[in-house]
């Protein structure tokens, strides 16, 4: 048996609840489900960090932000730390990246050997926040709630544009893979932006949820006075004051999500689509994940950045050839996909283990059990300390310096309603916690590397930005003299090759 092909499919900002044990019923997404129900679905599946680069650097290598030193959507993702992409093309797999990573810094490509597409954002460090200034709002790239005012229809839209791009390259490299000019066994990630905001969509799409039962929040909005420390920093963050946010505009954004919901199935049924067609679905371990959540309006907060499940909870679905479909429970965290990957293949990790935070998948996947806990780290924008995350059985613990802690019992109270961190009833169990966080983290050291890590970033920025730009956005390239038809070829030769399937 050959090894295996290996397919990462992620999307970008998918609330995790609504990935309980698949895409929820009222959902328009049939090639998920369909993929769902021959899938390990890990329906308690967390992001390491609530941010896009963050997050993503940590599910590219296994660790944690505070051993990757991205902190933020404007850190660098130093080359010298392996991720999955270089251990599998380490042990002869060609490696390619279609859409976006969210990778800042020079090296666009940390393992892939290929790249079909930019990415949406920016790679270099114009958005680094700046712990110096607390409650400093940077307007020119902060979010702001325009996003909810501003949900409706369109046809294109920028990140429309992107996201038909990365489906159409992906695509056109599962034709090429399948023509069999090279004999490596594959690993792809297609990387889409959507559902991520502004929450404009499709009209086919937007019209699929017009008489939706799921456009209201669950949880009402709460006057900035009565959220926690950390969600009222969120709020100024998103420059809440500026916005008055009416129920038909929160309907309308949730609209919009679930419309890009659909768009991103329909995208990936393409893919899968051609997965078949080209003969190679049978051989290919199919993977679906996204980077962090949205909180929907949940509360009155949107976005990530928050540990509230809304935002931390992401989908995770496994398919692989010979592992039976389950829904496993126990916590898990998207960093582990790094080691589950190695394990499929029988790459062995244990050079680097000691320096990494996830650990394989495949116990669970089979019915093994395991308790392991679950950390999160958010150092970011709309923080001025590092804030850490452990989920471990039912608990959710949430600390930071600066704020008073947050425990919450998601068996009995899944909406973290009823913080208990005040709760003399469960002394214990905060005490237990607490002790847990200092055992695991440093935070003052944390905090002072976070500091001086966006200080040094913000002299360099501004440095390059003066005199002559060299960009480090990556530019993918095609050679039009080996396209095609060209006269250094044979014509015979050309056409036979490059027809799949032959002989039909």
């Amino acid at each position: 048996m050959t090894q295996p092909n290996i397919l990462v499919l992620m999307a970008d900002q998918v609330n995790g609840t609504l990935f309980e044990d698949g895409p929820a019923d009222f959902l328009h997404m049939p090639h998920l489900k369909s993929l769902a129900e021959r899938s390990v679905r890990f329906r308690n599946a967390y992001t390491p960090s609530y941010l896009c680069a963050p997050g993503r650097a940590a599910f590219m290598s296994g660790q944690l932000p505070s051993r990757t030193g991205v902190y933020d959507n404007a850190a660098e993702f130093q080359s010298a730390i392996p991720t999955w992409a270089h251990h599998l093309r380490r042990a002869g797999y060609e490696t390619c990246l279609s859409g976006k990573m969210h990778f800042v810094g020079p090296d666009q490509l940390h393992g892939f050997e290929s790249r079909l597409t930019t990415d949406v954002y920016p790679p270099d460090f114009g958005w680094t926040p700046d712990y110096r200034r607390p409650g400093e709002r940077i307007d020119w790239w902060y979010h702001n709630l325009g996003s909810v005012t501003g949900a409706g229809v369109a046809e294109i839209s920028n990140q429309m544009e992107y996201d038909d791009e990365v489906a159409f390259h992906a695509e056109q490299k599962l034709f090429d893979l399948s023509r069999g000019h090279d004999e490596r066994p594959w690993a792809m990630c297609v990387s889409f932006t959507h559902p991520h905001d502004p929450y404009v969509a499709r009209r086919k799409f937007w019209d699929l949820y017009e008489d939706c039962e799921h456009l209201e929040p669950k949880l009402a909005e709460l006057a900035y006075e009565q959220q926690d420390p950390h969600s009222q920093r969120l709020y100024v963050a998103n420059d809440y004051t500026k916005f008055d946010i009416q129920p038909e505009n929160v309907r309308r954004a949730r609209r919009g999500y679930f419309a890009n919901l659909s768009y991103i199935d329909d995208k990936i049924g393409g893919i899968m689509d051609v997965l078949e067609r080209t003969r190679m679905a049978d051989n290919t371990i199919v993977l679906f994940v996204s980077d962090h959540g949205d909180m929907l309006g949940e509360r009155g907060l949107w976005f990530k950045m928050s540990p509230f499940e809304g935002s931390s909870r992401v989908p995770l679905m496994l398919s692989a050839p010979g592992l039976e479909p389950r829904q496993v429970d126990t916590p898990v965290s998207a960093i582990d996909v790094n080691a589950t990957l190695a394990d499929l293949v029988g790459i062995d990790l244990g050079e680097i283990e000691p320096w990494t935070d996830g650990q394989s998948l495949l116990p669970l996947a089979r019915g093994e059990s395991r308790d392991a806990p679950v950390y999160m780290e958010y150092a970011a924008e709309g923080t001025e300390a590092p804030l850490v995350t452990i989920r471990e059985k039912q608990w959710k613990f949430n600390y930071c310096e600066l704020d008073p802690p947050q425990l919450f019992d998601l068996e009995t109270d899944p909406d973290e309603q009823h913080d208990l961190a005040e709760d003399p009833n469960y002394r214990e169990t905060l005490e237990a916690f607490t002790r847990k966080v200092h055992e695991r983290w440093d935070l003052a050291r944390f905090d002072a590397e976070v500091r001086e890590s966006q200080a040094r970033r913000l002299i360099v920025y501004e440095a390059l930005r003066n005199g002559n730009y060299f960009p480090w956005d990556h530019q993918p390239l095609q050679v039009a003299s080996e396209r095609y038809m060209r006269n250094h070829m044979d014509l015979n030769v050309l056409e036979e090759d490059q027809r799949f399937p032959r002989g039909e």
